[in-house]
């Protein structure tokens, strides 16, 4: 009979100890995972940062670009006028001139 009993007790003794071991990797497990989700929120904050980054750059340069466009059209609209200004006075001084 006490050899039943140092088994029993050799038994619960393994069990305890399995029990003890899972737990123990479970703990772990769950450490493993917290570390592993706070990585890719990190690298998930990190790469929305540099989207709005991005999109803030890209913002500014097409603003540039549009007033770079109209100051382009302007100037061009501005030398087409004045083109076609020293025309008329061209027309007009040709007129006044008497033929000869």
């Amino acid at each position: 009979m006490g050899d039943k009993e140092d088994q029993s007790h050799e038994e619960a003794s393994r069990l305890e100890k399995r029990a003890a071991q899972e737990a123990e990797r479970l703990a772990k497990e769950q450490e493993r995972k917290k570390a592993y989700l706070a990585r890719e929120q990190a690298l998930e904050e990190a790469q929305k940062e540099k989207e709005t980054k991005r999109l803030e750059k890209r913002a500014a340069e097409e603003i540039e670009q549009l007033a770079r466009d109209q100051a382009r059209r302007e100037a061009y609209l501005a030398r087409e006028k004045a083109m076609a200004e020293a025309q008329e006075a061209k027309k007009l001084k040709a007129k006044k001139q008497p033929p000869e």
